[in-house]
């Protein structure tokens, strides 16, 4: 009966959603306060309505209710709690059900905290907040519908694929589609603001929470999926340029262009129109990604199984998402003023040059990303765009971007004095070469030792002309520094962290890049490995049983000069249901290094498993850097001008849609 009364009010949601998109747009062009009204309230009616089709398919996964198509294929009575629940999101049809709930979250925090939003530009971007929720709810009910029944009900269910049953995986799923479907937040605004025909400060403080709350989960969650992929898969790395992987890292490059644009508009009311297009392309981009995830069109360990068809539906929506928003905005689009003018040589200018190189960044993802699927089409070969393309073409884009990173904020508004500019990070080019210098002393001067080198030297640029920046606007060294820490704009903080934890990322890649090193035997017992200094003495494997697997456990014991330092347990599990073997990894951490064991299949008769180990220095500070990012944008957030919202709109003297008419 939940199960029912699940489908119930998903198709319920559907009609309010219909509603939702089409009356608040009429009041809007009416000017007509009640059908304005209706837009907040059927907001809060579909999230309500969404959020308890959610929760009736998962008490279905939490209560292993068979007779559901879903929970039998990707669920089962021996499976942990957690992951019971994290099924639910872990096939296509429940995670379609966690991306529409997660739409119907921020239309309705847009309807409840949106208060002191002009009543018309509430409405029309909840219209088309709620188009967007027809298209994905009726794709749910018409190709995906999680609610299907299955008779006679199963005794039991096919299980949940094993590389899906980790903690880092029950909560990257979630963390990334509140990054993928909050940019529909910026969108609809964008779309509103089309509509309506005006662009002015007040818009781009209204549309920058939801940005940057957006940003900040997207931000996160390609950290955990990282993170999962480096400690789960066994191969010792984080990043591979998967296609699925490009698919959420793509939107996010527009997005920090997107971010970083809206401040301009706010400050200057300039960059008007690419504010709106980058809005635009951004959540055109998320929805590419769902298209690649979700059509069969890729393969990749991310991605879902998926028939064609829905593949056709998706792309569907994405052409009418996609197409109707670009038409409008090459109507529109030309009659958006911008406000003052700037120099070539300022901060607006410095970030106009950040949005072009973010933007080209994005479209070489995206070309090395798709030009496999145009070759194979057109010519019916196969080939792989592998990282060779990507770094050649990334990297560059990204050089001189950091060391704007650093410039920037020491630009004035309007006119900036590049000469001074550079002479107050002179502290940043002098921690840059004696980094470049040590790191070349002490790991040499190979091609990879240079690479390193060059990329720790970068990151100690930005690291150093961050904090320098925030020193100097807080006066630190002067009296009263605590009152004006203490009153200078939180957003002001969380950039600083933001680009810090940019600086410790970009020293993660670099140094772990450059010097990991790997180590692939057969060992029997007994027998030892050096690397890095390091002894791994492999004392054998013993089987252990663990809730619905049973797995085969090395026991290796990691010592340096005599003096053991740690014993590292990785295990080769083979789970029940379904039957799949996978790897345990096993990592000691150092926190500036990480010590990593992979166990292999046995070999012959004698105890003896191939194994596999890595040294990976500087790889915690990929996650200290995602860590600091995130806490960057968390910081922005609890800005109170963020909170508070724009002060009251200046009248305007004709909006662009009269003008058009």
């Amino acid at each position: 009966m939940i199960i029912e009364l699940g489908h119930f009010a998903l198709a319920l949601a559907l009609v309010v959603a219909l509603v939702q998109s089409t009356v608040p747009l009429i009041g809007a062009q009416r000017n007509n306060a009640s059908l304005m009204a209706v837009a907040r309230t059927s907001a809060l009616m579909q999230l309500v309505l969404i959020l308890g089709a959610f929760g009736a398919l998962m008490h279905a996964y939490i209560t292993s209710d068979f007779s559901v198509i879903g929970v039998y294929e990707n669920s089962h009575t021996t499976k942990p709690l957690i992951y019971k629940i994290s099924g639910v999101w872990g096939n296509h049809e429940g995670s379609l059900l966690l991306w529409v709930s997660i739409l119907a979250l921020f239309g309705g925090g847009v309807a409840a905290f949106g208060t002191n939003l002009p009543p018309a530009l509430r409405a029309r971007a909840l219209a088309v907040q709620g188009m967007i929720s027809v298209g994905f709810v009726a794709f749910i009910l018409f190709t995906s519908n999680p609610f299907l029944r299955i008779t006679p009900t199963p005794a039991e269910g096919q299980g949940l694929n094993p590389l899906l049953q980790d903690p880092g995986l029950a909560f990257h799923p979630p963390m990334l589609y509140a990054g993928y479907v909050g940019f529909s937040m910026a969108f609809s605004f964008a779309v509103a603001a089309l509509i309506e025909g005006r662009v002015d400060a007040a818009w781009a403080r209204w549309v920058r929470p939801w940005t940057l709350a957006a940003w900040t989960f997207l931000t996160m969650g390609i950290g955990l999926g990282s993170w999962w992929a480096y400690y789960t898969l066994g191969w010792g790395g984080w990043w591979a340029w998967d296609p699925v992987e490009n698919a959420s890292f793509i939107p996010w490059l527009t997005g920090t262009a997107l971010l970083h644009s809206a401040i301009v508009v706010e400050k200057r009311e300039a960059l008007k129109s690419w504010t709106i297009l980058l809005a635009i392309i951004t959540f055109s981009l998320s929805l590419l990604g769902t298209f690649l995830v979700r059509s069969g069109a890729l393969t990749s360990v991310h991605s879902f199984a998926a028939d064609p068809t829905r593949g056709v539906f998706i792309l569907m929506l994405l052409g009418l998402a996609i197409g109707g928003s670009l038409t409008l905005y090459a109507i529109r689009a030309p009659h958006l003023q911008g406000g003052g003018l700037f120099a070539p040589i300022s901060r607006e200018g410095g970030l106009l040059i950040n949005n072009l190189l973010l933007s080209t960044a994005a479209a070489t993802v995206l070309l090395g990303t798709l030009y496999p699927l145009f070759t194979e089409v057109l010519s019916a070969n196969k080939i792989t765009v592998g990282p060779p393309y990507f770094d050649a073409v990334f990297i560059p884009l990204m050089v001189p971007l950091v060391l704007l990173i650093g410039i920037g904020p020491r630009l004035a508004w309007k006119r900036g004095d590049i000469a001074g500019a550079l002479a107050r990070v002179k502290f940043a080019g002098a921690a840059t070469l004696a980094m470049l210098a040590l790191s070349l002393v002490i790991n040499g001067t190979r091609t990879t030792d240079i690479a390193g080198a060059c990329g720790l030297a970068i990151a100690a640029y930005l690291a150093v002309a961050s904090i320098s920046e925030w020193i100097d606007r807080v006066r630190l060294t002067k009296s009263g520094a605590w009152t004006r820490i203490a009153n200078l704009p939180r957003a002001a903080h969380g950039m600083t962290v933001a680009h810090l934890g940019m600086a410790v990322l970009i020293a993660g890649v670099s140094g772990a890049t450059a010097w990991r090193q790997e180590r692939i035997q057969t060992m029997a017992q007994g027998q030892t490995v050096e690397m890095a200094g390091y002894t791994m003495t492999f004392n054998g494997v013993k089987m252990v049983q663990g809730p619905n697997y049973a797995a085969g456990r090395a026991d290796i014991t990691v010592s340096r000069a005599g003096k053991t330092i740690a014993t590292l347990l990785p295990e080769l599990r083979t789970y029940d249901q379904p039957p799949q073997q996978t790897t345990f990894t096993s990592i000691h951490t150092t926190f500036y290094a990480d010590l990593y064991a992979a166990l292999g299949e046995p070999q012959g008769a004698d105890g003896a498993f191939v194994t596999r180990f890595f040294y990976v220095p500087f790889v915690p500070f990929l996650w200290y850097g995602v860590l600091l990012m995130g806490l960057g944008g968390l910081i922005s957030l609890s800005d109170r001008r963020l909170r508070v919202g724009a002060p009251q709109r200046a009248a305007a003297a004709m909006p662009l849609a009269q003008a058009a008419e």
